[in-house]
């Protein structure tokens, strides 16, 4: 009996072990900074828009901040595996809108939500945090720097 209950032990300690990288699938969840030192600086009023929407380097500083930050949840190259939000949805409806005061009014809305839920967080209804808040993490460039690489992503996923 001693010997089948070492075995048991061994078997479940190995199950362990190899489900350990699953435990970690969704990535290190810990909010690191994001280098936005070769962007141009915002100052500290923040802007009520994306003032880096279409912005090359600022859309590539956001990528590795991303990489580092978001992928976890939101998925690799913002392609959602369902466990959070799709954040190619974001824009989708605004880069629909023939007018384009309508498309800037509506992505400015869509950029002051994901300014709030990236620096505040997300609780579910339970109070439960399911997104952490970066605000004392994040700066302001490191905010719209990740909004810029999210919104070339929706656009290049819109034009496949």
């Amino acid at each position: 009996m001693l010997k089948l209950k070492g075995a048991l032990g061994l078997l479940a300690a190995g199950v362990l072990v190899s489900m350990s990288p699953l435990a970690l699938a969704h990535g290190d969840v810990t909010p690191h900074p994001i280098d936005t030192s070769a962007l141009k600086q915002l100052g500290t009023t923040w802007a009520d828009a994306n003032p880096y929407r279409g912005d090359k380097q600022a859309a590539a500083v956001g990528a590795e901040g991303y990489m580092h930050n978001c992928a976890g949840c939101h998925g690799l190259n913002v392609i959602t595996g369902g466990v959070a939000p799709d954040l190619l949805k974001l824009d989708a409806d605004c880069l629909d809108m023939d007018a384009k005061e309508q498309q800037e009014a509506c992505l400015k809305d869509t950029d002051a939500y994901f300014k709030e839920i990236t620096l505040s967080g997300k609780k579910n209804s339970e109070g439960r945090y399911t997104m952490p808040a970066y605000s004392a993490v994040f700066t302001q460039e490191a905010v719209w720097a990740l909004k810029a690489y999210v919104d070339v992503r929706t656009h290049e996923e819109l034009h496949k």
